[in-house]
């Protein structure tokens, strides 16, 4: 694992955060990132972003987790952050298939044995990164629990979109489309606080946003047809399987409009386990939300954290 670059003055995060470069079983170069926890802290978050994001995004919730005694480990995906991008695009976000994020996985994996972070280990999994992370339980990433926010477990479309989406999905290969961006979206952009779907607080809001003009290399567009056509397939294939066996806390925010909040409410009801709570008033980012909603929820993670880990210490 060769040192990659940090960039610790965009993440406001806690002292110590150092990344490296890591190589997945087909070579695709990606990054990872810890941030130490405390002498005598609770454990390790592994970080799972969703699309677009990259490890900087998360230096405050690092920040805040290790002020409840939790380290944090962060990835940067294939075809995001500083990882490497596609090479008929690089601001265009493109899998063949899922099982690529797989092999990413299976690469942090094998970092983490050598990183060794502090046990016990607990997944936030936010959007996109949901998908990935669902499929790394059953794949047997080992987790205390995980805590799921606002997860991929559906593609939210518009009506007409989900009415044109099987003839235009079906058919992008044949017609040389699957490396054009997926419809209504297209090149990374500037995005404007007014009616932003991901965060209702204008602070936290100019910090992402902060971040990617200060890094423009760190920005990323929409997504290619062929990752939609990934995403359905890989959506619908993890909800039609078994509930894994463990510890779950779904957050959703009321007011989610980029995942398709009824396949969230629909499993979390369904699974065993699963606890499923909802923010009022919340958006995408629920866990960089306004200080009084954000706050709450992270106590709320911290506590259920120590109720997992005291209900397994009771059985062993």
């Amino acid at each position: 694992m060769d040192a990659a670059p940090f960039l610790s003055e965009i993440a406001e995060g806690p002292e110590g955060g150092r990344a490296w470069w890591l190589r997945a079983r087909d070579s695709t170069r990606l990054r990872i990132a810890s941030w130490p926890a405390s002498p005598g802290g609770k454990g390790t978050i592994l970080m799972f972003p969703g699309r677009t994001e990259y490890i900087e995004k998360y230096g405050r919730l690092a920040r805040d987790m290790a002020t409840r005694g939790y380290g944090m480990v962060a990835v940067d995906w294939r075809g995001q952050g500083l990882a490497d991008r596609p090479a008929h695009r690089r601001d265009m976000g493109h899998v063949v298939s899922f099982d690529e994020y797989r092999e990413d996985v299976e690469a942090v994996r094998a970092a983490l044995e050598k990183l060794n972070p502090p046990k016990p280990w607990f997944l936030i999994a936010h959007s996109m990164g949901g998908a990935i992370g669902l499929r790394a339980l059953y794949d047997g990433l080992p987790v205390a629990g995980v805590i799921f926010s606002a997860p991929m477990w559906g593609i939210r479309m518009s009506g007409f979109l989900k009415a044109i989406s099987g003839v235009v999905m079906g058919l992008s290969k044949s017609l040389g489309l699957d490396t054009s961006f997926a419809p209504t979206t297209g090149p990374a952009a500037p995005m404007e606080f007014a009616d932003n779907p991901l965060t209702n607080d204008r602070e936290m809001f100019d910090y992402m946003e902060g971040q990617v003009a200060r890094h423009p290399e760190l920005a990323l567009g929409g997504p290619s047809i062929r990752w939609v056509n990934a995403a359905l397939k890989e959506t619908e294939t993890l909800m039609a399987m078994d509930p894994p066996d463990l510890p779950m806390l779904v957050l959703l925010g009321t007011d989610e409009r980029i995942v398709e909040s009824s396949a969230i409410l629909a499993r979390a009801a369904t699974w065993p386990g699963c606890k499923l709570h909802k923010v009022e008033r919340g958006r995408h980012e629920v866990l960089m939300e306004s200080p009084d909603m954000r706050e709450p929820l992270l106590d709320l993670i911290d506590t259920w954290c120590d109720e997992v880990m005291t209900v397994q210490a009771k059985t062993g």
